[in-house]
């Protein structure tokens, strides 16, 4: 739940941070900065910047998140 909450919290600022069209409510949004932040551990594990089991801190995971919904918005505008 309290991921839930930072995910929340994390996908508002990445949505605030990029203004424009975005589907889903606030779980979308939770589950977006959720997905941020597990992206940018993933990034951030691949490229040494946290050691194995080391989570990303809250300033990557909203840049993590904003790679995300930019990913979206690519592919979004080529299907519509």
């Amino acid at each position: 739940m309290w991921a839930f909450i930072v995910g929340l919290v994390i996908g508002v600022i990445a949505k605030w941070l990029m203004p424009g069209k975005d589907p889903g409510g606030f779980i979308i949004t939770g589950l977006l900065g959720v997905a941020g932040s597990l992206t940018a551990t993933w990034l951030g594990q691949a490229i040494g910047l946290y050691r194995p089991g080391q989570a990303a801190g809250f300033l990557f995971s909203v840049i993590g998140a904003m790679l995300l919904l930019g990913l979206y918005r690519a592919f979004a505008k080529k299907e519509g």
